[in-house]
């Protein structure tokens, strides 16, 4: 299997325009791009993905002037908080716009948007118009990438082409916000905190989803998940581990336990970076088993939280389908 080539940003935005999946750089994960206006290129996505067709997806748009195109309602909190975030690390859910496609929303009357804040990806958005669907770039519920090799390692030639962005600034993904109810609620939570959307909306924030929230990417119970299994241990027990010589480790601790492994940085916003490409060196190692300090309880880590517990549900299966 051949590699994935590099491109351009103009070979990207042709690719875009022939209906093909590129690779995607954005500040938090890569991207699986393609036309969110064609159905064949969405329906590639999800194929390329191994994605069940009802998991939705998010729309990337260039700036917030085109949000009227996707969402058939954009309210105050909507645009006070694209002012506020965008372009980053923050999707609004809002009522969808009639033309969005079934198969990006998986038949919900929502619709999930943002800009990113990636100046490559800024660059292909505002040169090809038009808004792309851009889950990770990865089979469905693997290890998300950030560099454009971890993509190439997930498809080899089967998407036209990556642009080469670098390692991803915030490395987990975005924060996902439904402001289509009365009552704003993160759905996924991420580099983006309650607290910093409060300050803005001047109104509580529920902090999870409730029976009847739209779906959205990332919303299952096992997801980001290596191959070895992961287990998530309490900070206080985690120095005191027996690992042997086929475990390993992954800390935020300068106190780690004997043996192998990888600590990253003691702060959210450093450790959310490098989570997945260290995730990914250890699965590669081939060990039988993968132990996790847990992070503080922190608003500030709550993303990192929220990927670890579903990788921990998620890890040690070969193929998944949920």
């Amino acid at each position: 299997m051949k590699a994935i080539p590099t491109c351009d940003v103009e070979e990207a935005v042709s690719a875009l325009r022939r209906g093909d999946a590129i690779g995607l750089p954005t500040e938090t994960v890569y991207g699986l791009a393609a036309d969110a206006t064609n159905p064949a290129a969405v329906a590639r996505v999800f194929a390329l993905k191994r994605r069940p067709a009802n998991h939705p997806l998010i729309v990337h748009i260039a700036s917030a002037a085109q949000l009227g195109r996707w969402a058939r309602v954009v309210s105050p909190w909507a645009t006070a908080l694209a002012a506020s975030f965008w372009p980053g690390p923050l999707t609004l859910v809002l009522p969808r716009a009639e033309h969005v496609l079934d198969a990006i929303t998986g038949g919900q009357e929502t619709v999930a948007v943002r800009v990113p804040a990636h100046p490559l990806a800024q660059k292909v958005l505002i040169a090809f118009g038009s808004g792309v669907v851009a889950p990770s770039a990865n089979r469905f519920g693997r290890i998300s990438p950030t560099m454009p090799e971890h993509v190439r390692a997930e498809f080899g030639d089967d998407v036209a082409c990556v642009l080469d962005g670098g390692a991803c600034a915030v490395g987990i993904e975005s924060t996902i916000l439904d402001v289509s109810t009365n009552t704003p609620r993160i759905l996924r939570p991420g580099a983006v905190t309650v607290p910093m959307l409060e300050a803005v909306l001047d109104t509580p924030v529920a902090s999870t989803a409730e029976a009847g929230s739209p779906r959205v990417p990332g919303g299952l119970p096992a997801h980001y998940a290596p191959r070895t299994p992961l287990e998530l241990v309490d900070a206080s027990a985690f120095r005191l581990l027996d690992t042997g010589p086929d475990a390993l480790w992954l800390t935020w601790s300068a106190d780690p336990p004997a043996g192998s492994g990888l600590r990253l940085p003691a702060e959210a916003t450093g450790y959310a970076k490098g989570l997945y490409a260290a995730l990914r060196i250890l699965d590669a190692r081939g060990a039988r088993q993968l132990y996790v300090e847990k992070p503080p309880e922190s608003q500030q880590w709550a993303g990192v939280r929220d990927r670890l517990t579903r990788a921990a549900a998620g890890a040690g299966a070969d193929e998944r389908g949920s």
